[in-house]
């Protein structure tokens, strides 16, 4: 909307955060191919922005057909969202190294993959995201393996019963560190934004930091060329579609202790761990990506850090419970040095939801980070 587009936000509920910075809003299960459909006919867009994962992808390929602008793009999308077409394509085809993994269908099948693998390792529904699904099995027990795969079944965002999900089983890396880089493909080609730092919890955010500190410039090196084979990868496929393939990719990376890295995910739309660019960089990567999907060249001075001396740290509010809630303690939080706080504005909490961000600054990640801790333990939540 700032930069003159007219915006319409879908989402499944009423007074979702997006509808507040938008001409219209509707309400729908975009998981329903005939409920989507619907909106784009109506709406006529010239280009469509998918958030979340639980989509019908096979609408979104249709519009791309018929000379819709789909973010990144529906190919993209469609790999993104699937692990076992997303692992192929980085590891057989575009020689990205990763973990030894297997592909299984059948709880048979993850027993002779665990068996295969070794243990400890990991599972995960080919699906999902933010660790939904996901375990550790540390010891090749029938029962851990087969408490895994009802995990991964019942877990899994948008499971349905009467689907078998796939699971992909992958060996358990001597990880150092995990990094985020935000690789923005535009009409001027593809750009790493700095490294992000991150740390997770059950395979969800917890905090981030920007610049990610490595000491060790190769690390740096290999990084950026995953990063960009990656999104590359995707974009020459978009191309034989006939789509352009642009806005912001979140590439998720292992470093692991013998400075190697490792290619893990990527997420074809803005990252959770970049939400620290909304303070760090002169544009956030929800700018980049509107910015990309619009025609605007995309440089490597675009994505530059506002102060190459300062780390910036984001750390999510999470809030537990059940309805409305509310905040108080604003005032104490944003006493905190160099403080910024974004609610969300989200109407209600059902289990546990990211209600907001903490974003701080230092002249060095531990201060950045300690002071985003400081700002959430300010925040006291009022269940309404």
């Amino acid at each position: 909307m700032r930069l003159g587009a007219w915006v319409c936000a879908a989402d499944s509920y009423l007074h979702a955060p997006a509808a507040s910075v938008a001409d219209e809003a509707r309400v729908l299960d975009m998981s329903d191919a005939t409920a989507l459909t619907q909106l784009i006919e109506k709406v006529h867009p010239t280009i469509i922005v998918p958030e979340i994962e639980a989509i019908a992808t096979e609408v979104l390929a249709d519009a791309a057909n018929k000379g819709i602008i789909v973010a990144a793009s529906s190919r993209a999308i469609e790999i993104c969202m699937d692990r076992e077409r997303l692992r192929t394509l980085a590891a057989e085809q575009l020689g990205l190294p990763t973990t030894p993994y297997r592909f299984v269908g059948s709880e048979e099948e993850m027993r002779r993959a665990v068996h295969e693998i070794g243990t400890p390792c990991v599972t995960k529904p080919v699906m999902s995201s933010s660790g939904h699904g996901q375990s550790i099995i540390k010891f090749a027990d029938d029962y851990v393996i087969a408490d895994a795969w009802e995990i991964a079944q019942n877990e899994r965002r948008a499971a349905r019963e009467d689907e078998v999900s796939r699971v992909i089983v992958e060996a358990f890396a001597p990880i150092d560190y995990e990094l985020t880089l935000l690789t923005v493909s535009s009409t001027a080609g593809v750009v790493c934004c700095a490294p992000i730092g991150q740390r997770q919890e059950k395979g969800d955010y917890r905090e981030s930091w920007q610049p990610a500190y490595m000491p060790n410039p190769d690390i740096l090196s290999q990084a950026e060329h995953i990063a960009r084979t990656m999104v590359e990868g995707l974009v020459e496929l978009a191309k034989k579609d006939g789509e352009q393939c642009l806005g912001v990719f979140g590439v998720e990376l292992f470093v692991l202790t013998d400075g190697s890295v490792l290619f893990n995910e990527v997420s074809p739309r803005p990252h959770d761990t970049g939400m620290v660019t909304l303070a760090s960089q002169n544009f956030s990567e929800f700018a980049l990506h509107a910015r990309a999907l619009l025609g605007v060249p995309i440089t490597a001075d675009t994505v530059a850090l506002r102060r190459p001396d300062t780390v910036w740290a984001s750390r999510p509010l999470i809030t537990e419970g059940y309805g409305r809630v509310a905040f108080t303690g604003i005032e104490k939080a944003l006493s905190v040095p160099t403080a910024d706080l974004r609610i969300f504005g989200k109407p209600y909490v059902h289990g546990h939801r990211r209600m907001g961000v903490a974003l701080a600054s230092g002249d060095h990640a531990f201060e950045a980070r300690q002071r985003t801790a400081k700002i959430i333990n300010s925040l006291e939540t009022i269940h309404l």
